[in-house]
């Protein structure tokens, strides 16, 4: 007795009765429960025919026997009943798991497991998803047509080869690190799709930093001259959104160099830390009286102009990075990270980290330019936020963007170098 087969035979039955449960609960006359449970065994039966006796014919026949049974099923349907609603989505999951259960014998498990259950997922979220369809504006198709032409048509045709002067220009590399980008700040677009505007001033700061903290600040400084109420409030906003921005910079950290990840959390996570408890004190400060304003609808954050402008930017800090390093050591490149991250930390983050992916830059001076970069931005959101907004909020974020820097640059000036995970 093959203990495998049984185990095989278990997930089958487990995947066909999970999606047979979804179409009835549905009240599909097509399939139920039990019909999608046999299905999937049968799909199985049928890999370990095709396997025990090497003939490639037995799954395909079996296969071609499900889809008739289908189709006749249909037109008793048709027959039946006057307005007989046919569809084709549990007809296309009866037969995707025969497939799946096909597989699960002849192919890898984890991925017939994986499709098995998203199919669940797909056909449970079936209500939520065509509202979802159903509420996207013109603006909200093209950032998801525009995020799928960066990342599955452009991203793979790029070569992966280095080019350039100084060997670091890897355009399949530069278009990875962009498809990145975009895809954090559209998925923070739809969270807000999802939650909707009227989230509160926690999520307007969380929702704000997953998009842009900088435009954030700019929103939420012209605010304050609209309504001089909400200094605080905006004050808050602006922190937390920058904040976030600064636990953004760790996951793109985590994502290019994981295995060097425990170097480098422990001195930024403190100064993430740090400026969280200042987001709760200055919360605990905000106006009771004052109300909460919706977060401005932000704009498209998939658009291929700005996309394309990142990838510039980030391809001429990676050279910027490897001549300032190769020509003047590595104390120059903290002019480099001041200058780089005023506008844009991200690119200075992604290039920093690729130079310390490749051994080119040790991760005790990596990090401190990083978190240097983070503190340059904190100063060019603090001009805005006092060159847009009002004087009461150039008071709350001069103090709350002020005591993070110079904790930041303490940060980097006394932390030891043995302090990691």
């Amino acid at each position: 007795m093959e203990y495998n087969d049984l185990i095989t035979l278990a997930i089958a039955f487990g995947l066909g009765m999970l999606v047979g449960l979804q179409r009835e609960k549905t009240d599909s006359k097509m399939a139920g429960v039990r019909t999608f449970t046999l299905i999937s065994i049968l799909g199985v039966m049928s890999g370990f025919m095709t396997r025990e006796f090497d003939n490639p014919f037995i799954l395909p026949v079996f296969g071609l026997a499900i889809a008739g049974f289908l189709v006749v099923a249909n037109i008793v349907k048709l027959r039946k009943f006057d307005e007989a609603d046919v569809g084709q989505t549990t007809e296309v999951a009866a037969l995707l798991m025969f497939a799946v259960g096909a597989y699960l014998v002849l192919g890898d498990q984890v991925i017939g497991v994986v499709v098995g259950g998203a199919l669940a997922i797909l056909l449970y979220v079936k209500e939520h998803l065509h509202d979802f369809i159903e509420n996207l504006k013109d603006k909200d198709l093209a950032a998801i047509m525009t995020f799928a032409g960066i990342s599955l048509v452009i991203l793979p045709i790029l070569p992966n080869e280095t080019y350039g002067p100084l060997d670091v220009l890897n355009p399949r590399n530069i278009w990875l690190m962009v498809t990145l980008i975009v895809g954090i700040s559209v998925i923070g677009y739809f969270i807000y799709k999802y939650v909707g505007k009227n989230v509160g001033i926690i999520s307007n700061g969380i929702l704000g930093g997953l998009i842009s903290s900088t435009a954030t600040t700019v929103s939420y400084a012209r605010k304050t001259k609209d309504s001089k109420d909400i200094n605080k409030m905006a004050a808050f906003v602006i922190l937390a959104a920058s904040t976030i921005a600064l636990a953004r910079v760790l996951v793109e950290v985590g994502v290019i160099i994981p295995e060097k990840l425990p170097q480098i959390i422990l001195p930024i996570l403190v100064e993430f830390v740090l400026m969280i408890l200042l987001c709760v004190g200055l919360f605990y400060l905000i106006n009771q009286d004052g109300k909460d304003d919706e977060m401005p609808e932000p704009d498209n954050p998939a658009q291929f102009k700005s996309a394309l402008i990142f990838g510039l930017l980030y391809g001429l800090i990676l050279l910027a990075v490897a001549f300032t390093k190769e020509e003047f050591g590595n104390e120059a490149l903290y002019v480099v990270a001041i200058i780089s991250g005023l506008t844009d930390v991200d690119a200075i983050t992604l290039s920093l980290s690729q130079t310390m992916k490749g051994g080119g830059l040790e991760t005790n001076t990596g990090w401190r330019l990083i978190l240097l970069a983070s503190l340059s931005n904190l100063v060019f959101k603090g001009i805005m936020a006092a060159v847009l907004g009002t004087k009461k909020l150039t008071k709350w974020v001069a103090i709350s963007f002020g005591i993070s820097i110079v904790a930041g640059l303490l940060i980097m000036w006394l932390w030891p170098e043995g302090w990691h995970f």
